[in-house]
């Protein structure tokens, strides 16, 4: 009878994490995608993409309509969104645009062969990065105060279990410090963004000229979850984060800290509006005037319904970096930040 396995040594949760999703035997290797999972803005409507496409004709005008036009998609997938971008954008723009995808995993199969795939974002781009539920997937380290009051690492094993390691020093204390400040009570969570803040920049530096744009589960300082938001998904429902690679793992993202100098902090019901997408109900004078119209009116407001409902999509935090550009955004109101 062979023994049973030792548990593996428990390490803090950003290692734990980076080989249960990315690793040779990853959740992100997996050949369903993300999309067998759970439902982004990208998969809830092919309105999310046709908003995209018109951001990215404002940019290409702010930029004067440049002989290359570039679009970055950031974690991009199996290419829904860049795909979905490609094929919305009028003729004249699409044979301008060089597209991009950033993704970790293989390309897939039957991709458009104008779509370059990607293991690191491109330098020098004069056009748009969007980085839709990216940073969320960005491993992080866990920590929770302890009964001294000090806060420490938190340790997990490939099942889950989790026990506390070394107290937080250095950068990632002077980060908890500044953003997201832990009272000393026991039991009390939270997220060091640091990767994240690292990973943004390093995009944003890609972009030469244009505008970068990430969407995200978000929390802004003051109203910072007390226990955190660290959570799994598999199969369409939320379950235990757990990194064996059957899951999904994510949290939330404090983009306030990710903002760089003349950021805005927009939420997507906000900024979907400001590009078109709405959701108010077709006239019903259309159902009897033309009934097939007044249908597909009827389903696309139900889609841009989902996609900016206050309590769902439409919470989302659009986190705007204009390069060398006037904010293609700034008729959008009532920014969270900037």
């Amino acid at each position: 009878m062979s023994e049973p396995r030792a548990p593996k040594r428990a390490r803090p949760w950003r290692a734990a994490v980076e080989k249960a999703l990315y690793g040779p035997e990853g959740f992100y290797r997996r050949p369903e995608g993300p999309a067998g999972h759970f439902r982004t803005s990208v998969h809830a409507s092919p309105l999310f993409a046709s908003a995209v496409a018109r951001l990215l004709c404002r940019v290409d005008a702010a930029l004067g309509r440049p002989g290359e036009l570039g679009f970055v998609d950031m974690g991009a997938g199996r290419g829904e969104l860049v795909s979905g971008v490609l094929a919305a954008l009028p003729s004249d723009v699409t044979k301008r645009t060089r597209a991009y995808a950033v993704e970790l995993a293989d390309r897939p199969a039957g991709l458009d062969h104008r779509i370059e795939w990607l293991a690191e974002p491109p330098q020098g781009v004069s056009g748009l990065l969007f980085a839709n539920e990216w940073l969320d997937n960005v491993p992080v380290e866990v920590v929770e105060v302890d009964a001294a009051g000090v806060a420490r690492l938190v340790l997990v094993r490939e099942d889950g279990s989790e026990r506390l390691g070394e107290a937080v020093d250095g950068e990632d204390a002077e980060w908890l410090g500044r953003w997201w400040p832990l009272d000393p009570e026991e039991g009390l969570r939270a997220e060091i963004g640091t990767p994240r803040d690292r990973a943004w920049a390093a995009a944003v530096a890609g972009v030469e000229r244009g505008l970068a744009v990430a969407v995200d589960y978000a929390h802004l300082a003051g109203a910072r979850p007390p226990f955190g938001t660290l959570t799994g998904f598999r199969e369409g429902r939320e379950t235990a984060p757990v990194p064996d690679g059957s899951c999904d793992i994510t949290a939330h993202v404090a983009l306030d800290a990710c903002a760089l100098p003349g950021a805005r902090l927009l939420t997507q019901r906000d900024a979907l509006r400001a590009l078109g997408v709405s959701g108010g109900r077709p006239p019903l004078s259309l159902a009897t005037t033309d009934p097939a119209a007044y249908v597909r009116a009827l389903a696309g407001a139900g889609e841009a319904a989902e996609l900016t409902a206050p309590g769902g999509l439409g919470d989302f935090g659009w986190l705007v970096q204009p390069v060398g550009i006037a904010d293609p955004l700034g008729d959008c109101p009532r920014p969270l930040l900037g």
